[in-house]
């Protein structure tokens, strides 16, 4: 994957958190992700910073929505 793709997913991977957080009014606690200092803005930075931030933001993500789950949903439809 080219830099400029991983700054795409990494501002995509930040909107979903936004809008993760403004519908369920929950933080996503991705502190991993915060200590790395990388913004989807932050085009200086290397393709290897922003790999490392698109995974610790994502592994945040789904963390805060595994616990969001109570119980398995059915991978059949209706």
């Amino acid at each position: 994957m080219k830099k400029q793709e991983l700054i795409h997913l990494h501002g995509l991977l930040a909107e979903v958190r936004n809008h993760y957080e403004q519908r369920t009014g929950d933080d996503v606690a991705a502190t991993e992700y915060e200590t790395l200092g990388v913004r989807p803005t932050s085009i200086h930075k290397s393709k290897t910073d922003h790999k490392a931030a698109v995974f610790a933001l994502a592994d945040g993500i789904t963390d805060e929505m595994t616990e969001e789950v109570a119980e398995p949903v059915s991978a059949a439809a209706d």
